[in-house]
């Protein structure tokens, strides 16, 4: 593929997976932009770390700014996954099965709904407030690893509609490339930003197993994907990431 046609796929990527304003003259291609979406992710990240590290040289609080990072994340997504998240969570609280779609493409928000993104975003504070280093390098992998596992679960997943908003991604994906040119670069960068190797290792390891983890049991509890569940899997991988690093992390900290 010509360079030409690379960068207006990945500003159709920066334009479908953000809130970022774009120029009106841009040219786009909308065409396999999910195949971007893990490098996306560790661009939303940095934005993410380079915020906290200034609020940090502000001596901004803890709290504070882990609250400020995440409410920066939710903006700079335009809350595109967390629709899914209530979506899903509707859509979930359903026991009939076969009613469960017809729930999800309701336009508006139920209990379930709203307690599921009240939920991961608690979760997204507590947890980055709670990492006892490394949270630029944590943000970043986060971001990343949460759409690659939505690219792992359009590639592995059947789609339960004809049609909808995720159904194109699985259409026109080519495989195994669009899956796997992002995994190298999730796997290297921490080893070469991160503090030790335990850490790098360790961020890889989280990430992959979490990202093909949340998509399994999507794909268990629906039978298939939709446009609801990749968003709802890009949130919980994010939210499973960083509670978990706060486990393993502390842990390595404190062993060296």
């Amino acid at each position: 593929m010509k360079l030409g046609a690379l960068i207006r796929s990945f500003l159709g990527a920066i334009a479908f997976y953000t809130a970022i304003p774009l120029p009106p003259t841009c040219p786009l291609d909308f065409g396999r932009v999910a195949r971007w979406a893990p490098l996306v992710g560790l661009l939303l990240g940095g934005c993410l770390a380079v915020v906290d590290t200034v609020l940090q040289g502000l001596a901004m609080p803890l709290l504070t700014r882990s609250t400020v990072a995440i409410a920066l994340w939710v903006m700079l997504t335009g809350g595109l996954h967390l629709d899914g998240v209530a979506d899903a969570a509707d859509g979930l609280a359903v026991t009939e099965p076969q009613r469960r779609l017809s729930v999800m493409q309701d336009s508006l928000t139920g209990a379930f709904g709203v307690m599921a993104v009240a939920l991961v975003l608690l979760l997204k504070v507590a947890a980055l407030s709670d990492l006892p280093g490394d949270r630029w390098l944590v943000l970043m992998a986060a971001a990343g690893w949460g759409r690659w596992g939505q690219v792992a679960a359009i590639a592995f997943y059947p789609y339960l509609k004809p049609t909808g908003k995720g159904a194109f991604h699985k259409q026109v994906m080519r495989l195994p490339l669009d899956l796997l040119w992002s995994l190298p670069l999730l796997l290297v960068f921490p080893l070469l930003f991160a503090g030790s190797w335990q850490v790098a290792i360790a961020l890889a390891l989280n990430g992959i197993c979490i990202a093909l983890l949340v998509g399994f049991w999507f794909y268990r509890r629906f039978g298939g994907q939709t446009g609801d569940t990749y968003g709802a899997i890009v949130e919980w991988t994010e939210v499973l990431f960083l509670v978990s690093c706060t486990l393993w992390l502390r842990a390595i900290v404190q062993s060296n």
